[in-house]
């Protein structure tokens, strides 16, 4: 049985301290069954405009609007908190309200202190549960809050509990507008700060989603990819130059065997296998997603293990291939693409959508057997990287040709 209670609110006035202009502070007074508790709500009038009747600034004006929305403001807060006191059979006390009014009962439970506390946990499981470069992404994320929260609040911090839809919708317009960040990419931000929120609700820190409401749509995007002449280009390019040479070599090597770069970059002799056909195979768990994969090597791969089996660097680190830092390979990549004529934005994950795309689907191989060898745990995941290119389809449906012209 739901326990009743004596509960009212009352929006009173007190005269400022000191005031030279009779300046009125007001407030507002939770009763529950006797007891009393007072919540300020910051704002001062006029003497000469309170009406203690109505509990409300006289007059039309703007400045009374804002003060009356003040105070229906913190009547409704503190109303809302006792019937949500009250259905959850939680103590309902003046003190109670006022406490959760003010946010006095979760000063702990901030926005910015649970981000900080996942990440840690984050940073503790690098190289074990998640990779560097989830992590990286996380703390990425960490920064454009705090940057958010001080550019646009004003402040370090917001309690859980002021969170609201409006908080995501702020977000989502400042990082496309200040960060210039896509759709996409904004939408990762808001992903990772729900993400939070979530843990928040699921521990019991938050009663109800804030978030609720908010529509983040993801857009499709087009993967990028080389043609078989552009990746042509740089496999018949030499380099005098060594670090461009190596470059460009990793990066061929990826788009006949569809590696990410820290996939490739923690290869060692161990990975390299003879498989069941009797060639030789990469055997490797994704970083990413800890799934197995398993790549046949194609003869260009195999001519690049062989170019590099006696690497000093490569052998000094006990690797396979001699990486060096993705920042550096992307940039050098970018001066192999301005030599070899390739007009696109040459980044090493490219590879990885050159691979499906261009050496894989391109050429008959099922997409079951790409996102196989992609280590993908849907074939949903492939479809985003592999797109049959016009000349596939101009073959396939010259066969389709072909047999309806015999059957006429």
């Amino acid at each position: 049985m739901i326990k009743k209670h004596s509960f009212s609110l009352l929006p009173f006035v007190r005269e400022v301290k000191g005031s030279q202009s009779k300046l009125l502070a007001i407030y507002v007074r939770i009763t529950v069954d006797g007891a009393r508790k007072e919540i300020s709500t910051k704002c001062v009038t006029d003497a000469n405009k309170w009406n203690p009747e109505k509990g409300r600034v006289i007059g039309n004006t703007e400045d009374a609007r804002l003060l009356n929305d003040t105070i229906k403001s913190f009547e409704h807060r503190a109303r809302e908190i006792y019937n949500r006191f009250i259905e959850s059979g939680k103590l309902v006390t003046a003190d109670s309200i006022k406490n959760e009014v003010l946010g006095l009962d979760h000063k702990s439970h901030t926005l910015v202190e649970q981000f900080d506390r996942h990440v840690s946990k984050l940073d503790a499981q690098k190289g074990i549960d998640f990779a560097p470069g989830t992590v990286t992404n996380w703390k990425i994320t960490q920064g454009h809050l705090k940057e958010f929260l001080d550019k646009k609040y004003k402040r370090k911090d917001l309690t859980l509990k002021e969170l609201d839809v409006q908080f995501l919708m702020d977000f989502d317009f400042y990082a496309k507008t200040v960060w210039k960040c896509g759709n996409n990419a904004a939408l990762k931000h808001i992903q990772r700060i729900r993400k939070v929120v979530g843990l928040a609700l699921a521990t019991g820190l938050l009663d109800k989603d804030p978030f609720v409401g908010f529509k983040g749509k993801q857009q499709k995007s087009n993967r990028t990819f080389l043609t078989m002449q552009e990746l042509a280009a740089l496999e018949e390019k030499s380099f005098d130059i060594k670090r461009l040479e190596r470059v460009k070599d990793m990066f061929v090597f990826s788009s006949y065997t569809g590696l990410a770069y820290v996939d490739m970059q923690k290869l060692t002799i161990d990975n390299l296998v003879i498989g069941i056909d009797g060639y030789k195979w990469i055997y490797t768990f994704r970083t990413k997603t800890k799934i197995k994969s398993n790549v046949p090597l194609l003869p260009p791969a195999l001519a690049i293990l062989e170019k590099y089996k006696n690497d000093p660097e490569a052998l000094a680190g006990g690797k396979l291939l001699p990486m060096i830092t993705n920042i550096k390979t992307n940039a050098y990549l970018k001066e192999v693409a301005d030599i070899c004529g390739v007009k696109k934005n040459l980044t090493f994950h490219m590879a990885r959508h050159t691979f499906a795309t261009t050496v894989a689907l391109s050429n008959g191989v099922p997409i079951e057997t790409v996102s196989k060898i992609l280590g993908h745990t849907k074939v949903t995941t492939t479809q985003i990287y592999a797109k049959v290119l016009e000349n596939k389809v101009s073959a396939d449906m010259e066969v389709l040709r072909q047999k309806m012209t015999k059957t006429v």
